[in-house]
């Protein structure tokens, strides 16, 4: 029997291009992007339920209950959902920054990147395979739909109009658009352009040689896999264009550290 579900999806972009030319720093934007992966999901917590992560976005559900309140269901707390994450994507990324050494164009460009949402609310059925349980159903299909879409802008949070009836917050905000979804048809949905809106930023770390150093050490030991070529960099990541991973160098394309003496070690 199906449950009634807020449905949210958080995506990561931004890197299309110089990923396309400098396809040797894949091993550091897997890291990166793993790393604000981490930030999206603390910043969802507790309201949204982690259902699965999908390259380079975190597909996230909360139950609404029969009978619940509307105004304290997860639906009508997306704005506040939102804004949570959008806190921990941009603390992590100004980290990310802060602490870089590393000079390759995966680490430097690590502040372009951008998060955006879709959200839908519908009928989900829980399907257990093996040791896992995944989400299925026509509205989990629609709202992985709804990532193929005509909005304008890069940092966006776009809603089924169910989802955006039910949040106040975004009510003079939403800007009405019609998706021709696959195999779904077209539909009515709303989109708020979250660079309109004002956001608490976090503080701004102090630039430390010891944290770049730990940051440093860090990636490098977490990028081994993927320069030896026992993992695949960057696999399911939906927003690196035509990549092939095959070409990344082993570990003698690690770049020295920027403003600084220190060698990193070959890992040949």
């Amino acid at each position: 029997m199906g449950q009634r579900a807020l449905l949210v999806i958080a995506d990561i972009g931004g890197y299309t291009k110089f990923m396309r030319v400098h396809r040797i720093n894949l091993a550091h934007a897997q890291y990166v992007v793993a790393q604000l992966l981490e930030a999206v999901i603390d910043g969802a917590e507790p309201r949204l339920e982690l259902a699965k992560l999908e390259g380079d976005a975190a597909f996230f559900y909360a139950l609404v209950p029969e009978g619940a309140s509307k105004k304290k269901d997860a639906v009508a707390a997306f704005a506040e959902i939102v804004a949570s994450i959008r806190r921990a994507f941009i603390a992590r990324r100004m980290e990310l920054e802060t602490d870089r050494l590393c000079n390759c164009d995966s680490c430097t460009q690590a502040g372009q990147l951008k998060l955006k949402f879709v959200a839908h609310v519908g009928e989900v059925a829980f399907q257990k395979v093996k040791r896992y349980t995944e989400l299925a159903g026509v509205d989990v299909i629609f709202v992985h739909r709804l990532l193929k879409n005509s909005v304008p802008i890069a940092e966006y949070a776009l809603m089924s109009e169910p989802v955006f009836q039910a949040v106040e917050p975004f009510a003079q905000l939403g800007r009405p658009t019609n998706e021709d979804l696959e195999g779904l048809g077209s539909v009515t949905t709303y989109y708020v352009d979250l660079g309109e809106l004002a956001r608490e930023l976090p503080l701004t770390l102090e630039p430390s040689v010891l944290r770049k150093l730990v940051a440093w050490f860090k990636m490098t030991v977490r990028s081994i896999p993927y320069f030896l070529g026992l993992k695949k960099s960057c696999e399911a990541f939906r927003n690196m264009g035509d990549v092939d991973p095959s070409l990344a160098l082993p570990g003698s394309s690690l770049p020295p550290p920027s403003g600084s003496s220190i060698v990193p070690p070959s890992l040949e």
